[in-house]
């Protein structure tokens, strides 16, 4: 099966990586908190 994403939810994505970046100190820090999010979505995918 196919899920499409609706733009509001590409936009809530957008925000929440916008918030994410804001905090961060400089590229390496946004890099590994990125990094760690990505990491635990395929956690939670291969766990369905």
């Amino acid at each position: 099966m196919v899920e499409i994403m609706t733009d509001k939810q590409f936009d809530k994505i957008i925000k929440m990586i916008s918030m994410i970046l804001d905090g961060c100190k400089d590229l390496e820090e946004a890099k590994k908190k990125l990094n760690e999010l990505s990491d635990n979505a395929d956690k939670k995918t291969e766990e369905k």
